[in-house]
């Protein structure tokens, strides 16, 4: 079953049902729709082949409540991007009665202009011109099915991807945060750091970008506001010696995990790369099994600037996941795919709005369903 189909069995129906069913829909309602989806694939299955590929008879496990709540964060946060990007993907649906060399280059324009990535726009037009030809399909309309299954294929690309944070099981946890200023990394460290302590567990932030003029207040404001425990030192003063100490008092004070704040000082990487691998040979000398996680912060509004920024970072540490923010301020919407097929990064988080709730760990699924909501 593809993506496409999967996310049709889920979330099919009439506008109204599909909002019933991602809400509150009741037991009924939800019956009803799964056995309306069900009889429409076996009248499929009927003029398919069954493969193993095709995997037809998998089972669409049901919604949760706590599911719901996310799907519909990622409606609300994607609506920017479904106006903009996917209402020009339907306009071209209904412009084009057959697929041609036309349809392909207005195709390829809009995904380039929707940040997919130059590279990634070109591997996915020509599997989607493979599936053309190999499938005999002319009518856009099922095009657009494969397009959206192709997508998250690319994105997937055969790993087993996990948007979980990777934890110390042996010692303190500790986790830096990489990115340029201005891309609400300090915010962003909040959030988690909150996130955490809901978890009952006992956080400290570092502040160990001590470069930029107010980023140590900064970040122990946001300490103060969230409840956790804070270390740093004065402007000026080496990173890595605070963050020595930050995590010496932390585990005098039984931390489970230390956020640290970095430089976002790009446009000098030499100076940068010798900062963090500092940093990193402090984390390794105090912490049985050194860094669980490097998370570089990119503002998704930036576009194709993101990506070169991922691939900077890339070059001077060892970038382990990627959390986007301002994804609710984009009507382009294809950066995740873009970073991901570039820079082989994995999405970790995304921020969908504002609020501590808007920042939510990273789901392929419900990005594809509130990116394409409207032509599922």
């Amino acid at each position: 079953m593809g993506i496409f189909s999967k996310l049709k069995k889920m979330f099919g129906g009439t506008e109204e049902e599909k909002e019933e069913k991602v809400v509150d829909e009741t037991l009924e309602s939800e019956e009803e729709i799964d056995d309306e989806n069900l009889e429409d694939s076996e009248v499929e299955d009927d003029e398919e082949e069954i493969t193993e590929e095709d995997n037809i008879d998998e089972e669409v496990e049901p919604l949760t409540e706590e599911k719901k709540e996310k799907v519909k964060i990622y409606d609300k946060g994607l609506s920017k991007s479904r106006g903009g990007f996917v209402s020009k993907l339907q306009d071209l649906t209904r412009r084009y009665s057959k697929i041609n060399e036309d349809y392909f280059d207005e195709l390829e324009e809009i995904l380039i202009m929707a940040d997919v990535g130059v590279n990634t726009v070109m591997e996915l037009i020509e599997k989607l011109k493979k599936r053309v030809n190999d499938d005999k399909i002319t009518d856009p309309e099922e095009l657009k099915e494969v397009l959206v299954d192709e997508m998250f294929i690319i994105y997937v690309n055969d790993e087993i991807l996990t948007n979980k944070i990777n934890y110390n099981d042996k010692d303190i946890s500790v986790i830096l945060f990489v990115g340029v200023n201005g891309v609400g990394k300090t915010t962003t460290i909040a959030k988690i750091a909150s996130k955490l302590k809901k978890e009952n567990k006992k956080v400290m932030l570092v502040a160990g970008d001590t470069f930029r003029a107010g980023a140590v207040e900064q970040l122990r404001e946001w300490s103060e506001r969230v409840g956790t425990s804070f270390y740093g030192g004065n402007e000026k003063d080496d990173p890595s010696s605070v963050l020595y100490d930050g995590i010496v008092k932390a585990k005098e004070e039984d931390c489970d995990v230390v956020l640290v704040d970095t430089a976002g000082r790009l446009q000098n990487k030499v100076n940068l790369m010798h900062e963090l691998e500092k940093m990193n040979n402090v984390i390794s000398k105090l912490v049985d099994g050194g860094c669980c996680e490097t998370l570089l912060v990119i503002d998704a509004t930036t576009g194709q600037n993101g990506i070169s920024q991922a691939k900077a970072f890339k070059e001077i540490t060892n970038i382990t996941g990627i959390v986007l923010t301002k994804m609710d301020g984009t009507a382009k919407g294809g950066i995740v795919l873009a970073i991901k097929s570039e820079v082989g990064i994995p999405v970790k988080y995304i921020g969908l709005g504002e609020k501590e709730e808007d920042l939510v760990s990273f789901d392929i699924e419900n990005y594809i369903y509130g990116l394409f909501k409207d032509m599922i």
